[in-house]
């Protein structure tokens, strides 16, 4: 895999790539969208949280398939407010912390969930050769 970032771009506002290349062969792994809820039922109530959550989720369905963070090459994320943020962000670059390739990002705001305690969730999409 490697990172794009064509110097005709601004920096990327965060810890993430402008895109990612994949070479013809990549095995792939997508995830479903990851919620902030917990094995025993429980939602942590801050962003940060419920962030630290899902990528706990995406962490042990890489592992399933045996790949790490390490092997993400995309992240889509979407929070119920603005203020959720930087939140999620800080959960994002923590998880991201020892990537030495960063995937490419996009952070959504969007209205709702399927139960109003939720506040963030995260999907993946990972590849390796």
């Amino acid at each position: 895999m490697r990172q794009l970032s064509p110097p005709v771009l601004p920096a990327p506002f965060g810890r993430y790539a402008h895109g990612v290349e994949v070479p013809p062969g990549a095995r792939i792994v997508v995830t479903s969208g990851q919620l902030g809820l917990d094995a025993q039922g429980r939602v942590p109530a801050t962003a940060f949280e419920q962030a630290q959550v899902c990528f706990a989720h995406c962490a042990a369905i890489l592992h399933d398939a045996g790949m790490t963070p390490h092997d993400v090459i995309r992240i889509n994320a979407f929070v119920t407010q603005r203020d959720h943020m930087p939140d999620y962000m800080k959960a994002r670059d923590a998880w991201l912390a020892t990537a030495t390739r960063l995937p490419a990002s996009t952070l959504v705001i969007v209205s709702g969930f399927t139960r109003p305690e939720f506040l963030v969730e995260v999907e993946v999409t990972a590849a390796q050769r």
